[in-house]
């Protein structure tokens, strides 16, 4: 187990310590970070999942990057760890849909919403 695994587990465990996350959760993101330790070379070829939720003019509210392998769990710990992006109408996107499109190859663009209601854009991408 690398270093950097065992910093993000510390990180898990106080997470879950000062309620953030339940230990369910916690259980999820153990066996994920387990999974991706197993691929001890990083590819070159990696790919990110790319939250950005801004204001109408472009002001930056929220700004999450998941790596794909960790896109299950990362998308339901950033809700949580965030509050910003859990007020910012990203609960109202389908998450399992992304989750099966970026699972089925998706790059790019996935999603792309404004919300005049809320004055909010968000964009979803894989890079």
């Amino acid at each position: 187990m690398s270093k950097n695994v065992s910093e993000e587990r510390m990180q898990i465990l106080e997470m879950v310590e000062d309620g953030k996350i339940t230990a369910a959760e916690a259980m999820e993101l153990f066996s994920a970070l387990e999974r991706n330790d197993q691929e001890i070379v990083p590819k070159k070829d990696a790919k990110w999942l790319k939250v950005r939720v801004s204001t109408m003019d472009d002001k930056p509210k929220v700004n999450v990057n998941i790596p794909i392998s960790l896109v299950d769990v990362g998308l339901k710990l950033a809700k949580t760890y965030d509050p910003k992006l859990k007020d910012s109408g990203f609960d109202n996107l389908d998450i399992e849909e992304i989750i099966e499109a970026i699972k089925n190859g998706a790059e790019g663009k996935i999603v792309d919403v404004i919300d005049e209601e809320e004055q909010t854009k968000i964009k979803v991408y894989v890079e």
